[in-house]
């Protein structure tokens, strides 16, 4: 089995969503929209066939429903279709995962014509990390494949191959966008990717947890409601998409409710269904 979380950037429009979950077929196990972000994640896990096909009927879907011209959202983004890593999950061969990259950047080049960037391990031996692509695209980082400039409708696309990621929010009240960004600061590091956004009229930490199950949610939360004391405070905590059961394991019971966990959102529960 292979995981495949598709970023989408629309997370309004609720008609477009539910065409664009039947698209993602018998792969999809979860999606989790935004409406601030603007932006959806579709969580697609099959066996590569399927998998593969049930991802361009969605990503088809998106490029017909969705022009990038008319986007606002909080989240940053660079295509319709923005963000496509793929995971290998139990005793998959991560280079399998990296393959199943490629065959899907080239589709995206050649079926849309959009600039295709990978990220992830590459093949002249170095690798690239998705924030290395958005702090580059089209400036220090070339697209790997297709045109070199994006269009204004359909924009780009980045297509990795990665180890499982959880992608955690913190929600903040009373606490300004400055002081969220000294919390990200504090929290990010070499397992935790960490930004602050300004969300309507609050503010978020927008993490994700990269070192799975040693960079847990209980850390950054305790990490982040320690820098609160005294003024401000956690809203709620907010799970996009699907954990691992080891890392449900890694957290206290008591902790599930507060940090947004729960066993119906692992991988393995999805699976089950």
């Amino acid at each position: 089995m292979f995981e495949c979380v598709v970023n989408i950037s629309e997370g309004r429009d609720l008609p477009v969503l539910e065409q664009l979950s039947r698209a993602a077929g018998q792969s999809l196990r979860d999606r989790h929209r935004d409406r601030h972000h603007h932006r959806s994640v579709f969580t697609l896990i099959s066996e590569p066939e399927q998998l593969l096909s049930d991802l361009h009927t969605l990503a088809s879907t998106a490029y017909q429903k969705i022009d990038l011209r008319r986007h606002q959202g909080v989240h940053p983004r660079f295509g319709v279709v923005d963000v496509v890593p793929f995971v290998a999950l139990g005793g998959e061969d991560p280079d399998q995962a990296c393959a199943l990259r490629d065959e899907t950047a080239a589709w995206f080049a050649d079926t849309f014509f959009v600039p295709v960037f990978l990220y992830g391990a590459l093949s002249d031996g170095t690798a690239r990390t998705l924030p290395d692509v958005r702090r580059g695209a089209f400036e220090t980082v070339a697209p790997d494949l297709g045109p070199n400039d994006a269009s204004s409708s359909k924009g780009a696309v980045a297509v990795g191959c990665r180890p499982i990621l959880v992608a955690w929010n913190l929600w903040l009240r009373d606490v300004s966008l400055e002081r969220a960004q000294s919390m990200a600061a504090a929290v990010r590091g070499p397992h935790v990717r960490a930004l602050a956004l300004e969300v309507g009229d609050d503010v978020q930490v927008s993490c994700n947890l990269i070192d799975v199950p040693n960079a847990r949610p209980s850390l950054v939360y305790d990490a982040v409601a320690e820098k609160l004391e005294g003024s401000g405070q956690i809203d709620h905590a907010e799970l996009v998409g699907l954990v691992p059961q080891a890392l449900l394991d890694a957290e206290d019971p008591s902790r599930w409710v507060e940090l947004d966990l729960s066993p119906d959102a692992t991988i393995e529960a999805r699976l089950a269904l």
